[in-house]
């Protein structure tokens, strides 16, 4: 990469050290927006690649999370129009919840579970970021950094998201 070699080692030990601190952040918007296996390892490889790219405009004066998460779901957002584009067939948002389905003795909650990932692998790309957020407990200021919207905008599509959950578990 070109980079590598314009970029001083201490920049690049700082990038890795940073990637491998957050890398769980790169794997949850790639199981999010990717269905097969081999897509995820592509994905996740082009937000790695991409975040190494963006790295020199990146402001030390900002979370690194926040930056990294909007980097990550430009690049997912992208390949899951890509992807569209090439008219793919959808499978399951999580391949190991029929494993996890299957041991359960609740069949109730496994209808539930498998209705809310039937929800979330439906909804448009920016939808599927959002509630990814919301999920892990980030805060609406946080979600709206993240996004490039305005915390109201956040509460709002959260409560219309909210909604259509509600209505299609329903």
């Amino acid at each position: 990469m070109e980079l590598a070699t314009t970029m001083p080692s201490d920049t690049r030990q700082q990038f890795g050290d940073l990637l491998e601190r957050h890398r769980g952040i790169v794997f949850k918007v790639a199981n999010t927006y990717a269905w097969h296996q081999d897509d995820r390892a592509d994905l996740a490889q082009e937000i790695a690649a991409q975040l190494w790219r963006a790295f020199p405009s990146y402001d030390p004066a900002r979370s690194f999370s926040t930056w990294m998460y909007r980097v990550a779901l430009n690049v997912a957002i992208s390949f899951v129009r890509s992807d569209v584009q090439r008219q793919r067939h959808a499978v399951p948002l999580d391949e190991g919840l029929h494993d996890v389905a299957s041991e359960s003795t609740n069949h109730e909650t496994d209808q539930h579970l498998r209705a809310l990932h039937r929800f979330i692998a439906g909804l448009e790309p920016l939808n599927r970021a959002l509630l990814l957020l919301y999920l892990e407990d980030n805060s609406h200021r946080e979600i709206a950094d993240i996004l490039g919207i305005s915390e109201s905008n956040v509460a709002t599509k959260l409560g219309r998201l909210r909604q259509r959950l509600r209505d299609h578990i329903a």
